[in-house]
């Protein structure tokens, strides 16, 4: 149990038959009236976010999630298979699931999967992840002073915005987060 006083950005509780994190919180005591916490959670079932108002000092049960390194082995039928890397257990999550965050995973790459008691809530990506390009149009010269961008794939299938000076073979870095390219990968 923690009270709502205890909040911090990433404590995650389980509060009305779902589990959420909480991402945003502010302590509000008016001139008039009790205390109380409004909050921004995200619900990691459905990935869906709320806002939620509570009183202070109230006690919420706490969400025990556990995240365990995996390799992403390969896809079966509209499950992706991932395997344990200490104790080799495979399971199966619906692509449909993580059909974002398969934009930016590499079969053979590890990931974190993220579970609360035997349940898989999906899987946890880094802030930034380095892809391939695979297809994009040769740049144009003289085009190199502007920040003009063409478009990109990358090795998992996912579509973006690269600035002209990208080739085909080239190792960028994007950011998970907003979708975006970040910087040249540089080894």
């Amino acid at each position: 149990m923690i009270s709502t006083n205890e909040f911090k950005t990433g404590v995650t509780i389980s509060f009305e038959g779902n589990i959420y994190e909480v991402l945003e919180f502010q302590h509000v005591k008016p001139g008039k009236g009790g205390a109380f916490v409004q909050t921004k959670l995200k619900n990691l079932r459905t990935g869906a976010n709320i806002s939620y108002t509570f009183n202070a000092g109230i006690k919420i049960d706490t969400a025990e999630i556990k995240k365990v390194e995996m390799q992403y082995l390969y896809d079966m039928d509209d499950n992706a298979v991932f395997m344990d890397n200490e104790t080799y257990d495979q399971i199966e999550i619906p692509k449909s699931t993580i059909k974002d965050e398969l934009q930016y995973l590499i079969v053979g790459k590890s990931a974190q999967v993220r579970f609360y008691e035997n349940e898989v809530l999906g899987v946890v990506l880094p802030d930034k992840v380095v892809l391939e390009v695979t297809d994009t149009p040769p740049g144009e010269r003289g085009n190199s002073a502007t920040n003009t961008m063409k478009s990109a794939i990358l090795e998992t299938g996912i579509e973006i915005r690269v600035p002209m000076f990208i080739n085909n073979g080239d190792k960028i870095v994007v950011n998970t987060v907003t979708g975006k390219y970040d910087t040249r990968y540089k080894e």
